[in-house]
């Protein structure tokens, strides 16, 4: 059996945007909750990680987690309703999401939430809170969109 070898090459290129061997972290945002979830180091999957209160100790809790973690960027979910057109929570959430770029140092990237909690409680097992969950599928949106455009 002839195994090939595939070079890798370190540091990745200039022009890369967004590496293969850190994760990324998904965000839906909530007045009363925020979901957050987390890629695997291969940027293939979405997993829903943990759900924290939308309290004064939001950015120290999520800047923690992307301390913790070799986070090297942030997707957050953006509200809008039917027609397309962005929710009142979504001003909030453009500040709320400017405000943690800035103090994670890390960059942003918005990804539509079209019904992403309708359809984490059509697929949760038991009952509960699904913020977690919709945002591993806000987050499973972004990554399966930069895997279509090869990014």
């Amino acid at each position: 059996m002839r195994i090939e070898h595939v070079p890798v090459f370190y540091p990745p290129p200039h022009n890369a945007t967004i590496s293969r061997m850190a994760q990324l972290l998904g965000i839906d945002y909530g007045k009363k909750r925020v979901g957050i979830a987390l890629s695997d180091d291969a940027q293939k999957i979405a997993l829903p990680h943990v759900i924290l209160e939308n309290d004064p100790t939001l950015f120290p809790r999520i800047i923690d987690i992307i301390r913790k973690r070799d986070i090297e960027g942030i997707v957050v979910g953006e509200s809008r309703d039917l027609r397309g057109v962005p929710n009142p929570l979504m001003k909030e959430i453009s500040s709320f999401a400017q405000e943690l770029g800035e103090k994670a140092r890390l960059p942003v990237h918005f990804e539509p939430e079209f019904l992403t909690s309708r359809e984490a409680r059509t697929m949760r097992v038991g009952t509960g809170p699904v913020d977690a969950s919709a945002a591993a599928i806000i987050l499973q949106s972004f990554i399966d969109k930069k895997e279509n455009k090869g990014l």
